[in-house]
C-alpha cells in the first residue's frame, strides 16, 4: 500500500509516491491503476459468475400491447410483449441488484422491475397503464392478478398532463420536420392521435381504452399517408379541445393512490423472503 505524495506540475510528469515503510518512487500513470478501478472491474468480473440466475423465471406477469392490443394490426405487425417482473430477496437485496427492465429487443419484449413499473404506473405512463388495460394477457400470477384488479388506483388527473403534454410535444416535432423537409413519420402521428383517443376515454370514463379498432379505418389512413397533415393536425386539434374541456369535468383524483401502490409493493416483496 502506498499514497501519493506528489502530483505532476508543469515539466514533471510523474507521481511521487511514498510507501507505508518509508521509501518513496515515481512513477508515471500508466505505471499503476487507481484502486477505485480495481474494485469496480473486480465487482463486475463477480457480476458475470453470478449470470447463471435466469431472471426471466421471475416474471409474473406477461401481456401483450401495440398494434395487436390497440385493433390496429396488419399482416406484418410484429407481437409487442410487455409486463413486469419480481425478484427474489437475494437478488435484489444483493450487491449486484438487479435491472430496472429486462429487454429482448430481437422479440420485442420487454418487463420492468415490479417497483419500476409501479412508479411508472403512479406517473400515468401510457405503456404501463396499457399493460394494466390490455385484455391480451399471456401470463398473470395471483399476485399480478392482485394489481389488476386494483388497477384504478393509478388513474388520476396526470392523466391529463401524460397523454395530452406528450402529444403537444411530439405534434411540434412532426410539423418542424415537415416545416423543414417535408418529410412526415406517418406510424407515428397515428400513434399520437390514437394516444389521445385513449386518454380522452381514460379520463372520461375511468378506464384505458386499449382497443381503438373502432377508429381502426381514420388511424391507418394516416399511417398510410392518404391524408393530409392539415387533416390530421384538424383532428388533433378538435381532440385537445375534447380532452381539456373532459379534464375540468372529470371525477378522477387529482393524484393516484400512492398509499395502495405501496402497501402492495411491499406485500410483494415480503412474499420474496424466503
Amino acid at each position: 500500500m502506498a499514497v501519493v505524495v506528489r502530483i505532476p506540475y508543469e515539466k514533471v510528469s510523474s507521481f511521487r509516491i511514498k510507501f507505508f515503510d518509508g521509501a518513496e518512487s515515481s512513477l508515471y500513470r500508466d505505471d499503476f491503476h487507481l484502486r477505485r478501478d480495481y474494485y469496480d472491474s473486480s465487482l463486475e468480473n463477480s457480476f458475470d459468475k453470478f449470470k447463471p440466475f435466469e431472471l426471466n423465471e421471475f416474471i409474473i406477469f406477461k401481456c401483450i400491447i401495440g398494434s395487436r392490443a390497440y385493433g390496429l394490426e396488419v399482416e406484418s405487425s410484429d407481437t409487442d410483449l410487455r409486463g413486469f417482473y419480481l425478484p427474489s430477496a437475494d437478488l435484489h437485496w444483493s450487491l449486484y441488484g438487479v435491472p430496472e427492465q429486462l429487454e429482448d429487443q430481437q422479440n420485442d419484449e420487454c418487463y420492468w422491475e415490479i417497483e419500476k413499473f409501479i412508479k411508472l404506473a403512479l406517473k400515468a405512463n401510457p405503456n404501463i397503464l396499457e399493460c394494466l388495460y390490455t385484455p391480451m394477457i399471456v401470463k398473470s400470477s395471483e399476485l399480478a392478478n392482485d394489481l389488476l384488479e386494483q388497477r384504478d388506483i393509478f388513474l388520476s388527473k396526470l392523466l391529463y398532463q401524460t397523454y395530452n403534454g406528450y402529444v403537444l410535444n411530439q405534434f411540434k416535432r412532426l410539423n418542424h420536420k415537415f416545416s423543414k423537409s417535408g418529410v412526415i413519420k406517418w406510424k407515428h402521428a397515428m400513434h399520437i392521435i390514437r394516444l389521445l383517443l385513449s386518454g380522452i376515454t381514460a379520463i372520461q370514463e375511468g378506464f384505458v381504452s386499449v382497443d381503438i379498432s373502432k377508429y381502426r379505418d381514420s388511424l391507418l389512413s394516416i399511417k398510410n399517408g392518404e391524408v393530409s397533415i392539415s387533416e390530421v393536425n384538424k383532428w388533433r386539434l378538435s381532440l385537445h379541445e375534447e380532452f381539456e374541456i373532459s379534464y375540468k369535468k372529470t371525477s378522477l383524483p387529482d393524484l393516484p393512490n400512492y398509499k395502495k401502490a405501496n402497501e402492495f409493493l411491499i406485500k410483494a416483496r415480503k412474499q420474496m423472503v424466503k
